[in-house]
């Protein structure tokens, strides 16, 4: 068998999401294989055998002739797609040479400063899938443990910005508002847009999934309305109703925040630069103008101290106003879950029952979402400040907020319907009298996503006591709801070794 012969190998699509990742896969058998020494985890450059674009790819060696033959090279779903041939085609594989960028990643582990110029070329190279996840997961490891300078920060959030689209709305105020995270239930998103928006202001609020919390606000709207849409059809609606709810993936906006997110999930972090980068070069990318920065502080959120509030304020701050946004920074109250609901379904019940005026609506969500909008509104020159509240209070209490969101989601495509919850439930009781003084953000998080959130968007945590309230010994302190056995039992042990709840007598 000749060389030629050697580096030609048939494409064929092998049906695995390997999740922002390419995969080849080649047969142990296969004569390239065992020519060119090549090795499981290495990277591979694939060529269409009559040129055009090349893609990279992490090799995987397989056994079985049912996911590729000897003769065949195989690739997951994502590469299959973006190399963009048919199956059958005719292939050439060569060793890929490492990205170039690798050697500023080993400054950074090192300890050294880097450059705008080392995190451009460095986001380049992972959005054109030169890195594999371990090179990445070195990269984000050694800014978080090295730390990086806040001039550092700025260039990772214009290098992220500058790796996809930016949107220009040519609107002279684009509102936008994000929250940190960490908080269980703070679906604030779903009602400041909608009030916001029905003042008149523009705000187009593109949101992610859930990282590691239950639901993120794409998620729980995602039980109402269709959130994946085009960018043709996002920019439609948000001009015919200044305002819309949906996930920001399909705009390409910052894409290798997304791609960066895939390695951080798994490795649960989320340091204080990542965290400002990834933030404002979504934002910078989605053409906000002003941006409202919600974090929350509590002795179970993000963050935990005043002074480290107070720090990732300056931060935010310092980039913003390097990068052109207006920025306000709110510290809010993240002592304990907001709302009841934890999970899409029970997350977008609560978020109706406060739009709706419902009586027996979480006044906490509803508070939050006024103070928070209040602020955003501010931004008008047209409002005075400190008017704020009592505006956004009237279009909510006028059922204005209402008629925008349903507004938002016909024009989305509605998927309301009975916002049913998983068929599996089991309330969780206090073990004395007591009072509650503290609720944990994180263990009420890790049993609501135990128990299938926000895969099962029925499944989670619906909370009968907050912090202050009095219980009876046995009374129910909430309830978890999942819709398969193995969920809802993995759910109920963690519960039971620590229900979350501390008791007071």
């Amino acid at each position: 068998m000749n060389s030629e012969t050697n580096h030609t190998l048939q494409l064929r699509r092998v049906a695995i999401d390997t999740y922002k990742e390419n995969v080849a896969y080649l047969h142990r058998d296969c004569q390239l294989y065992r020519t060119e020494g090549f090795q499981a985890l290495r990277k591979v450059e694939i060529r269409g055998k009559s040129g055009g674009p090349s893609l990279l790819a992490v090799l995987n060696v397989v056994d079985d002739a049912s996911i590729t033959t000897p003769e065949q090279i195989g690739l997951c779903l994502e590469a299959f797609q973006q190399l963009g041939l048919p199956e059958g085609a005719a292939l050439t594989v060569n060793h890929a040479k490492p990205p170039e960028s690798l050697s500023a990643v080993h400054r950074k582990i090192a300890g050294e400063r880097l450059s705008y110029k080392d995190y451009e070329a460095i986001t380049r190279d992972i959005v054109d899938y030169r890195y594999a996840k371990i090179e990445m997961a070195a990269f984000l490891v050694a800014c978080s443990e090295t730390g990086m300078e806040r001039e550092e920060v700025l260039h990772l959030t214009q290098a992220m910005a500058a790796s996809g689209e930016r949107l220009d709305w040519r609107e002279p105020l684009v509102a936008d508002k994000h929250c940190i995270g960490g908080i269980p239930g703070n679906r604030t998103s779903m009602l400041v847009v909608p009030i916001v928006a029905a003042h008149g202001m523009f705000i187009p609020k593109t949101s992610s999934r859930a990282i590691t919390s239950p639901a993120g606000t794409a998620d729980t709207m995602e039980i109402l309305a269709q959130v994946e849409l085009p960018p043709e059809r996002l920019n439609e609606i948000v001009r015919a109703h200044r305002g819309c709810l949906a996930w920001g993936g399909t705009a390409r906006l910052a894409p290798v925040d997304d791609i960066l997110i895939s390695v951080e999930r798994p490795l649960s972090l989320d340091s204080p630069g990542q965290l400002v980068a990834s933030i404002l070069a979504k934002k910078i990318a989605a053409g906000a103008t002003h941006l409202l920065i919600d974090i929350p502080m509590g002795p179970t959120a993000k963050v935990r101290t005043q002074e480290g509030a107070l720090r990732l304020r300056k931060l935010f701050e310092f980039v913003g106003d390097r990068v052109g946004l207006q920025i306000d920074v709110v510290i809010t109250d993240g002592r304990q879950p907001i709302g009841r609901g934890i999970g899409p379904v029970l997350e977008a019940r609560d978020v109706m029952q406060v739009l709706e005026n419902h009586p027996d609506q979480p006044r906490d969500l509803r508070e939050k979402a006024l103070q928070l909008a209040s602020r955003i509104l501010e931004f008008d020159p047209d409002v005075r400040g400190g008017k704020g509240y009592t505006l956004a209070r009237d279009i909510l209490e006028s059922g204005r907020a209402l008629q925008k969101m349903r507004d938002i989601i016909e024009a989305q495509g509605s998927r309301a319907g009975s916002l049913t919850l998983g068929r599996l439930c089991q309330p969780i009781a206090a073990r004395q009298d007591g009072t509650v003084t503290e609720i944990d953000n994180q263990q009420m998080a890790r049993i609501a996503r135990l128990a299938g959130a926000p895969m099962d968007q029925a499944a989670g945590v619906d909370l009968y006591k907050k912090v202050g309230d009095a219980v009876r010994q046995h009374e129910a302190l909430y309830a978890i709801h999942a819709e398969h056995d193995s969920d809802f039992a993995f759910a109920c042990e963690a519960a039971r070794l620590n229900s979350g709840f501390t008791l007071a007598p």
